[in-house]
């Protein structure tokens, strides 16, 4: 695959969830390194920085991204340009290796919340969230899903779907019944694309909707997320952009004077989750940002 075409079915949300974002990026950005053709050490650090400002713009909100691609670029040298040309791939391997840890510690870590005989309540599709479920299936745990279809793009119908191959029983709703098949369930369980300093977590929208009726029925809200998720960049007073996706998405011909709003995502206030469930351990939206200064300290600010 090229580098082009990756940025391109990022652009298109033909690739999607962080994590596979995430990857996708770091995989693009080391095609791209294999076609420098830089004599010095500085022009190939150019080069690379240019790569990444590309993919920094398909998806402006994924924060995974931008941190994986960050922590490759970041104060990278070498002795000359082959030794650079060698620690950069050594970053690669690095965060790739990242991901997939990540992925497997919070399986881990999540499989364990998980009782036998409960309803879970999931919205939209996240890699993380399936991982635990699958994981908790494998340890034995008997339980039932209850998921919504996440208009407009359907995802929640990946996250049905691959938990049905798993031999995991869904109940799929349309999203304007969430509030029945929460009623039901005993742990809500979703992923997350950022997390800012104020520890808002930032979902798929309707997230935060589907939080304040778990709140009304005292049921848990856990976010499962890597702890590259979280965005630097709102330290500094940026907030984290909210997407607003193609109108075309929703309704393609409209009536005059009819205009369509397509926000992708939305925050959560922290007051509403339970806690998140990170590569790094089980901590409330505040404990995880504390966390963070102790695991990074400032490598991605």
């Amino acid at each position: 695959m090229k580098f082009e075409k990756i940025v391109k079915d990022i652009k298109n949300l033909k690739i999607q969830s962080a994590e596979n974002i995430a990857k996708n990026a770091v995989l693009a950005l080391k095609l791209y390194s294999q076609t420098i053709h830089a004599i010095t050490k500085t022009s190939f650090i150019e080069e690379l920085e240019r790569a990444k400002q590309i993919l920094f713009k398909t998806r402006p909100t994924e924060p995974c991204m931008r941190n994986s691609l960050n922590f490759i670029i970041h104060a990278l040298d070498g002795k000359d340009l082959e030794d650079l040309k060698q620690r950069f791939n050594l970053r690669v391997n690095q965060a790739l290796t990242h991901i997939e840890y990540a992925q497997n510690i919070i399986a881990d870590i999540g499989a364990k919340k998980i009782k036998n005989g409960s309803i879970i309540f999931t919205h939209c599709h996240s890699s993380f969230v399936t991982s635990i479920l699958k994981k908790a299936k494998q340890r034995g745990k008997k339980f039932t899903v209850h998921n919504t279809e996440t208009r407009p793009r359907f995802q929640g119908r990946i996250t049905a779907s691959e938990l049905s191959k798993a031999g995991i029983p869904v109940i799929h709703y349309v999203d304007s019944a969430a509030r029945l098949a929460l009623k039901k369930a005993d742990m809500m369980l979703i992923g997350c694309d950022a997390i800012d300093s104020e520890g808002k977590v930032y979902n798929k929208i309707g997230s935060e909707m589907f939080a304040e009726i778990a709140d009304k029925f005292d049921i848990p809200v856990y976010v499962a997320a890597d702890s590259w998720k979280f965005d630097p960049k709102t330290i500094f007073g940026f907030n984290e952009e909210i997407e607003q996706r193609n109108p075309d998405e929703i309704w393609k011909n409209p009536p005059k004077n009819v205009k369509i709003s397509n926000y992708a995502f939305e925050k959560i206030d922290p007051g509403l989750i339970t806690a998140i469930i990170s590569e790094i351990g089980i901590f409330t939206p505040p404990m995880f940002l504390e966390e963070l200064k102790t695991n990074y300290k400032g490598l991605f600010t």
